[in-house]
């Protein structure tokens, strides 16, 4: 899990507020100095990040999930995810999510990879997960999630991503990252 190589910030911040904060993120105001001298305005959601499971059967096929997401008004087929409240341990919350969103525990949880879903407007960092070994102990999602559990074929999914059916973004990078080792 490497990126390209860290090098110097050529901005300078000059002040921070937080003038909104949830548990899951926070909205952050920065001012700062361009490499001209001007000072401009970045607004930005610092999160804990977030996990994302990507659940292999015995079988080989893939878990998971349909749920109504609100913004979009829509039904999205998407693989276990869930935000971690800033200063939590991804590792810890990928287990709470796969089991309250698929009703599943994993006998092997290994992390993969991460990626940025939003690096314009977030500093979320996505830890996504192979689960295997899988048993089903019962789901139990939050209030807002009406979720019902899916089980397809790697091919299906691929398939269905392609054309579109498939259309959250980090379920989309989560099977690109997990694809090699399914």
């Amino acid at each position: 899990m490497t990126g390209p190589p860290k090098r110097s910030s050529p901005y300078e911040t000059l002040s921070r507020e937080t003038p909104f904060r949830c548990p899951y993120w926070h909205l952050v105001h920065d001012r700062y100095r361009l490499p001209d001298g001007s000072v401009a305005d970045y607004y930005f959601v610092r999160t804990g990040g977030s996990t994302m499971l990507v659940p292999v059967e015995d079988s080989g096929r893939l878990v998971l999930v349909r749920q109504r997401r609100y913004l979009m008004d829509r039904d999205s087929e998407e693989f276990p995810c869930g935000g971690v409240p800033v200063g939590g341990d991804p590792d810890k919350n990928a287990v709470k999510e796969l089991r309250e969103e698929a009703g599943l525990e994993a006998g092997r949880l290994e992390r993969i990879g991460a990626f940025a879903p939003y690096n314009g407007v977030a500093d979320e960092m996505c830890h996504v997960y192979l689960a295997r070994e899988l048993r089903r102990v019962g789901a139990a999602p939050e209030a807002t999630e009406a979720i019902e559990v899916m089980s397809r074929r790697v091919d299906e999914v691929a398939a269905m991503i392609a054309a579109g059916a498939i259309w959250d973004g980090m379920t989309i990078a989560a099977f690109s990252i997990a694809r090699p080792r399914l």
